[in-house]
This record gives C-alpha cells, sequence and structure tokens, in this order.
C-alpha cells in the first residue's frame, strides 16, 4: 500500500520548521564558545566566508535535493541518489542521510533531557550556589558536581549510574518527541514549529536584556562583554585552526550534512520555491546564533569572571559555559532562579525543534520506502531510540564516540557526496536547473561554480585536515565506550544494508508483497 505524502501546511510553518531545525544547542552554547576561542571578532570574518562558500551552497543543495525527491514520492538521500546515480552503490551511501541523524538524536535526545532537568530544578530551588567572592574554580566546582551527579560521571569503571530523576526526564524528552512526531508533519513539526520559535526568540531576548543590565562588582558591564567576543584579533586569522572551527561551526548552525534538510524539503510540493524558503530559513538562524547566542552566555561570563577566566571557561567547552558557568551566574542575581529556568527552558526548546528534525528522516524512510504508516514508523524509531539511548547514558565514554563518527566526520563526509553526486555524477546542468526552477528569487550564476568547484573543495580540505588532526587520538582509545559505540555504528550500517536490499526487491517486484 502507497502511504500519501505530506506537504507542510503553510511557508510561514516550513520556514519556521527548517530554522528550528538549525536553531539547536549549538546557536546558544558552541557558537559563542567557538567564537571567543578562535580569536573573538576576528573568527567572524572566515565564519562569513564559510557561510558563502559552504553553508548557503550546501543548504540549497540540500533543498534542491529534497524537492527533487518530493516530485518522486521519496524525502530522504536513500532513493534520491538511487534516482540520481543509476548505481547500485548509490542507495547505500544515500543511508547516509538516514544513519547520520538517527545515530546523533540517539545522544542528542539525552543530553535535551539534561536542559529540561535543569529546568525544573531551576524552577524549584534544586541548583547550587556559591559566594561571589570564591575563587572562580571554587565557584564553579559545585555546578560540576551537580553535572556529574545528574549524568552518572562520578562512577567507578566503565558504566555510568546516573540518578533516577535523570532516566525520568530523558523518557519524558523521548515521549515529547515521539508525540509531535506523530502527529505528523503538518499537525505535530510544524504545529510546533509556530509555538516554540517565538518562544524561543522571546525567552532569548528577556536573557539578552537581563544580561545587559549586569555590572560585576569591579564595573564590569555588558561592553566588556562585547569587546571581548567581537574585538578582532587578526592574529587568529594565520591559524588554520581558526578556519576549520569557523567552516564547523557553519556545518552545526545550518544543520548542512545531516540529511533532514532534504527530508524536510520533501515534504514541499514539486513547483515551490527553495531559494527564498531556504534563505529565509537561514537568516532565522544568523539572527538567533549571531545576536542572541552571542549576546547571553559569553558576555555574562565575562561580566562576572573577567577576561582571562572567561578564556578558559570557554576552552574547556560548550557544557562548562552553559551548565555550569551561566547557571552559577543566575544563582547570584536578583530572580536568579527564574532566570536560569527561562535559559534552560529556551535550551529546551531549541533542542526538541532539533531532536525531531534529526529523528524525521528515519520516520520518512520507513513510510517512503518500506511502506509503513506513519504510526508504526514513529512506534519502531521510539522502540529503537529508547534501547539505543542506553548505550550514552550507561556507557562511559560512548557519547563522545558517537559524536565524532557521525556528528563531525560523518557530516563533511554527507555533505561531500551530496555534492558530487548532485553536480558531478547527475549532471551539472540538470542540477542548476533543478536549483534555479520555480524560485521567488534568483540564484547568483556564481553559485554554480561554488557549488560545482569551490564546495567540494573546500569540503575535501576540511575532511583531510580533521583525519590529521583528530583521527590519530581517536583510533589509539581503547575503552569499552570506544568499543561498544563503534560496535553500535557497525550494527546500524549492517542492518540499514539489509533493509534497503530488502526494500528495493519488493521496489522491483522479485519478492512477493
Amino acid at each position: 500500500m502507497t502511504i500519501k505524502r505530506e506537504h507542510w501546511g503553510t511557508r510561514l510553518g516550513l520556514i519556521l520548521a527548517v530554522a528550528g531545525n538549525a536553531i539547536g544547542l549549538g546557536n546558544f552554547l558552541r557558537f559563542p564558545v567557538q567564537a571567543a576561542d578562535n580569536g573573538g571578532g576576528a573568527f567572524m570574518i572566515p565564519y562569513m566566508i564559510s557561510l558563502i562558500l559552504l553553508g548557503i551552497p550546501l543548504l540549497w543543495i540540500e533543498w534542491a535535493l529534497g524537492r527533487f525527491g518530493s516530485k518522486k514520492g521519496h524525502g530522504t538521500a536513500v532513493a534520491v541518489f538511487d534516482y540520481l546515480w543509476k548505481n547500485p552503490v548509490a542507495k547505500y551511501i544515500g543511508f547516509l542521510g538516514v544513519l547520520i541523524p538517527l545515530t546523533v538524536v540517539v545522544y542528542y535526545t539525552y543530553i535535551e533531557s539534561w536542559t529540561l532537568l535543569y529546568s525544573f530544578f531551576s524552577l524549584i530551588g534544586g541548583l547550587p550556589s556559591t559566594p561571589l567572592t570564591a575563587d572562580v574554580k571554587d565557584y564553579l566546582e559545585p555546578f560540576k558536581n551537580f553535572l556529574f551527579e545528574k549524568t552518572g560521571e562520578t562512577s567507578e569503571g566503565f558504566l555510568l549510574k546516573p540518578p533516577f530523576e535523570t532516566y525520568i526526564f530523558f523518557l519524558i524528552t523521548l515521549i515529547i518527541n515521539l508525540y509531535i512526531l506523530y502527529r505528523g508533519v503538518s499537525a505535530g513539526i510544524e504545529k510546533v514549529a509556530k509555538i516554540a520559535m517565538p518562544l524561543i526568540f522571546i525567552m532569548a531576548i528577556i536573557l539578552m536584556v537581563r544580561v545587559f543590565t549586569l555590572t560585576s562588582p569591579d564595573g564590569r558591564n555588558f561592553l566588556d562583554g562585547l569587546g571581548f567576543l567581537w574585538n578582532p584579533d587578526f592574529s587568529a586569522l594565520t591559524n588554520p585552526k581558526v578556519w576549520l572551527a569557523a567552516a564547523g561551526q557553519v556545518f552545526f548552525t545550518l544543520s548542512v550534512g545531516f540529511g533532514a534538510i532534504l527530508t524536510y524539503a520533501s515534504y514541499i510540493k514539486p513547483k515551490d520555491d527553495i531559494a527564498l524558503n531556504g534563505l529565509a530559513g537561514a537568516s532565522v538562524n544568523e539572527f538567533a546564533e549571531i545576536i542572541l547566542g552571542g549576546s547571553i552566555a559569553i558576555v555574562a561570563s565575562v561580566i562576572f569572571f573577567g577576561v582571562s577566566a572567561t578564556a578558559v571557561i570557554a576552552s574547556h567547552g560548550a557544557f562548562d559555559l552553559g551548565f555550569m558557568a551561566l547557571p552559577a551566574i543566575f544563582a547570584n542575581i536578583p530572580y536568579g532562579q527564574f532566570f536560569s529556568f527561562v535559559w534552560f527552558l529556551l535550551l529546551f526548546f531549541a533542542g526538541v525543534t532539533s531532536s525531531i528534525a534529526l529523528c524525521q528522516p528515519a520516520v520518512a524512510f520507513l513510510e517512503d520506502e518500506l511502506g509503513y504508516s506513519r504510526q508504526k514508523s514513529v512506534a519502531l524509531l521510539g522502540g529503537f531510540l529508547f534501547f539505543a539511548a542506553h548505550i550514552p547514558i550507561f556507557i562511559k565514554g560512548a557519547l563522545g564516540e558517537l559524536d565524532f563518527w557521525v556528528g563531525t566526520m560523518g557530516l563533511v563526509l554527507f555533505a561531500l557526496f551530496e555534492a558530487v553526486v548532485f553536480f558531478w555524477i547527475y549532471d551539472s546542468k540538470k542540477a542548476w536547473e533543478e536549483m534555479t526552477r520555480d524560485n521567488d528569487i534568483k540564484i547568483p550564476k556564481i553559485f554554480y561554480y561554488i557549488m560545482k568547484f569551490v564546495a567540494p573543495t573546500f569540503l575535501i580540505i576540511i575532511l583531510i585536515s580533521w583525519v590529521f588532526e583528530y583521527l590519530p587520538s581517536v583510533l589509539s582509545k581503547t575503552d569499552v565506550g570506544t568499543w561498544v559505540a563503534r560496535g553500535f555504528l557497525l550494527f546500524l550500517t549492517i542492518a540499514g544494508i539489509l533493509i534497503i536490499k530488502l526494500a528495493w526487491e519488493k521496489r522491483n517486484g522479485r519478492t512477493s508483497p
């Protein structure tokens, strides 16, 4: 039985849903840390160059691939690659567009549940606090211990032992995600986007205004924080690490290379615009990241801790900034419980809009290729996520290993395949025709050359650089979590290949219906 594919109800809903896919934890946690740790304002130069030469072109490529798939009644790269490239291997390479987001959501949903837990504990006054006069390290120590306690990091051996309440909040988060998916594209994802996106912006603006009114006993204010983040250290531009960090942030912020945009775009009508829709979604995301994300966490940290201490906090990563420094600051300002609640609720809503997008390629694959109903597809996905999430929840080191292979290397590899299959294997002229037809705005011709030559070259350079920079240390790891994560990825790959083989045999009539 053929399942009739859904469509987005409104253009605004589509733009908000796509923006919600991109606006996630990375906008409010990862971006300020990356900018502060890579030359401040100078980071924005390679960031904007990467956005134009890599981010926007890849975004439009995924939109075009999705709209191409909508004509064929398919919403994942598995089928789209098979139509574009008449080679038996094409559909298996396209499976990366399902495997990557599916694996990312296994641990992303768990991290997302931390934000809901923190918002609840903020509301009831359950987070720790320390006096302002303490040393910065001592000041953050209770919050570090709180995070480690709630995630089970303090346990001995290779097993994590998170408390019962952490597990409950994970289940609540998973159920919320599955319910939204169960409701469908228009009644579920789009409706949530129309509610969640305005709330995200309202909460972010509330927090930004509050941060801008803060002053430290030493007289530091928001101008010092903005100065630290935006005053350029031009010497950083000679460091290849800064350029790689900027390109990597563009990947994360636009959510390219996951396959989720391709799937979202497959629910538009075959003659709907992709150029303006794609640009509008990207613009909403960039405003959230650059203006709002860049004006909350880092600025507040500089006001309270100073520039040098903030640089150290930023160098330790997004968790130290968002889950330790920010709640420590809120604990020492008037109505801090409320602002802490708003901060973590903001992160939760941003996480939900991203996680449901990451789930949708798997749902679309089950619907389009196996003919399952949405209800059955979401039920199967829910069962898989429930059991698979126990790996990052209980196995120490598994989360980081999974994130490296699919959330770092996998994104670049799949984005490279998208560009090469569409503009080199399929036909660059036909690809450009597909890209530029029926649009409300004209895509400049220069992007033809960027998509065909510049973006793939950029991706190859990033991939090679990351192989040399990260791969040796990752491959040298031999802990239990590493091997469990690799075994899990191998299992998913083999299972995916077998399922695709079965689906295509049925499609070609070589087995009985």
